[in-house]
C-alpha cells in the first residue's frame, strides 16, 4: 500500500522530519513557507501532521520532567512518530520552554527594577489600632489644614465660657484676605459661620460648616475623628489691617469664640 510507505523520493528524510517542528510552530517564517510548498505535494507529510496535531501540550508537559530530552522519553513515543523525530521534538520544546522562562525572569527583574528605581509613595501609619489590631493609616491632611500650617500669620483665642478655641490664620491677597480656621472643643450638631468684623463695623461672612454629632478637637474623645480639630478656609474682601476681629457664629446666632486680629 503506497499510502502506508514512508518518505521517499528527492526531498530527503530531513525535510519530511520538519512536519513535527511545522506542528510545533517553531519554524520561522522562510522555513515555514519552505516547508508549506513541499506540504501542498507530499501525502506523508500531511498525513503526519494530522497525527502531530495537538501533541504540543503533552510534549510541553514532558519537556518539564526530570530528564527531558533524553533517548527514554523518546522511546516512550516511539509509536507515533519514529524515535529519533520524538526526541527532537522534546528536545525543541524543552528548549523553547528554558527560553520562555528565561525571558520570564528578565522580564520580573525589570518589573522589580522599575518598582525600586521608580518614583516611591508610601503610605505613613500610625503605631496603634483601629481596635481590630490593624494598624491605622496615618491621617492626611487636609488642603486646609496644610494652607493654615503655611501661614505664618495666626491669631488665637479661647472663650472662657463655651470653652471653644479658635485659631485663625491670616494671608494678604490682592482680593482682600484669604483666612484660614483650626476649630477645638466644639460639639455637635451646629452650624457655624467665621465672621469677619472690619473696623469700621461692618461684617463679612469668611465661610461657614457643620459640626456632627461627635464634634472637632475634643480633648479626650474615645475617636481619632473627634479629637482631630476642624480646618476650614474662606476669604473676606476686608484687608488684613480694615480686621478688628473674627467672631465664631452659630446659625442660632449664638457666639462660641471671639478672636482679636
Amino acid at each position: 500500500m503506497q499510502g502506508s510507505q514512508g518518505p521517499q523520493g528527492p526531498t530527503g528524510p530531513n525535510e519530511h522530519e520538519t512536519v513535527g517542528a511545522y506542528a510545533l510552530g517553531i519554524l520561522d517564517d522562510a522555513e515555514a513557507t519552505a516547508f508549506e510548498a513541499h506540504l501542498a505535494n507530499c501525502e506523508w507529510c500531511a498525513q503526519q501532521l494530522d497525527e502531530l496535531a495537538g501533541m504540543e501540550p503533552m510534549l510541553a508537559a514532558l519537556a518539564d520532567l526530570p530528564g527531558a530530552g533524553t533517548p527514554a522519553i523518546g522511546e516512550s513515543l516511539s509509536a507515533r512518530p519514529g524515535p529519533r523525530l520524538a526526541e527532537r521534538l522534546v528536545d525543541e520544546v524543552a528548549e523553547r520552554r528554558a527560553q520562555k522562562r528565561r525571558r520570564g525572569f528578565y522580564m520580573v527583574a525589570a518589573a522589580a527594577a522599575l518598582i525600586v528605581g521608580g518614583p516611591f509613595v508610601a503610605v505613613a501609619t500610625s503605631g496603634g489600632d483601629d481596635g481590630g489590631g490593624r494598624p491605622v493609616a496615618a491621617r492626611a491632611s487636609s488642603p486646609a489644614e496644610a494652607s493654615f500650617d503655611e501661614i505664618d500669620d495666626k491669631v488665637t483665642a479661647t472663650d472662657p465660657g463655651t470653652r471653644v478655641s479658635a485659631t485663625v490664620a491670616l494671608e494678604k491677597k490682592a482680593w482682600g484676605t484669604h483666612a484660614v480656621l483650626e476649630l477645638k472643643n466644639v460639639k455637635g450638631p451646629l452650624k457655624c459661620s467665621l465672621i469677619a468684623v472690619g473696623k469700621n463695623g461692618e461684617r463679612e461672612t469668611v465661610t461657614s460648616w457643620s459640626v456632627p454629632d461627635w464634634g472637632y478637637g475634643i480633648p479626650g474623645a474615645t475617636t481619632d475623628q473627634a479629637r482631630q480639630p476642624l480646618y476650614v478656609n474662606g476669604g473676606a474682601a476686608f484687608t488684613p489691617e480694615e480686621i478688628d476681629h473674627f467672631e465664631v457664629m452659630t446659625f442660632a446666632g449664638e457666639r462660641l469664640v471671639e478672636v482679636d486680629a
